[in-house]
């Protein structure tokens, strides 16, 4: 089977095309991605899962399952997981989502930075490495993710997009552990 990545890929870019050609804003793509958030939460519902597989169900039946069970969904999201359910992919909907996600960023000049910490951070602690990162970042908006990883020791690990600036104690210890034993 394909990976999910690659199944998510053209949905992703199909409903964001959907909403630029129809010269949508930012709100609207904020409400889609809402949408899509809750969609996925509806789909890993171990309820709905079991009846994702039942044969006796239609497309149809499945389609009206879901957004009963989601809420209202806006047209475009909608025509998404009708297409989606059709072609049996409903598996790829977290991925749809968070290439959604990815490519609504991209547009608005936002990356995601997911910052990992072995402690919680203050708001000003947070302002403040996202300040110093938009230096790393330069012209990109970024948005803090913070998690909460006490294998981390100390330090923090953060990401945005495909880059990765691991300062954590346990990234110096393992590092510390190669050069020791080479």
């Amino acid at each position: 089977m394909a990976e999910l990545s690659t199944i998510a890929r053209p949905y992703a870019h199909g409903l964001i095309q959907a909403l630029k050609d129809r010269s949508a804003g930012a709100e609207d793509m904020a409400r889609c991605l809402e949408s899509l958030d809750a969609l996925v939460v509806t789909v890993q519902n171990p309820q709905v899962a079991v009846l994702v597989g039942d044969p006796k169900l239609t497309d149809d039946q499945l389609f009206d399952l879901i957004v009963d069970v989601t809420g209202k969904l806006p047209e475009e999201v909608a025509h998404l997981l009708r297409v989606v359910v059709e072609n049996g992919r409903l598996e790829a909907m977290p991925e749809i989502a968070r290439q959604f996600r990815e490519l609504k960023n991209m547009s608005e000049g936002v990356a995601d930075a997911v910052i990992e910490t072995a402690f919680e951070l203050s708001e000003t602690e947070v302002q403040d490495l996202v300040d110093s990162l938009g230096k790393k970042f330069p012209g990109v908006k970024l948005h803090p993710i913070v998690v909460v990883k006490p294998e981390l020791i100390g330090g923090v690990c953060v990401r945005v997009g495909d880059q990765v600036l691991d300062a954590s104690i346990r990234a110096r210890l393992v590092q510390m552990k190669t050069t020791l034993t080479a």
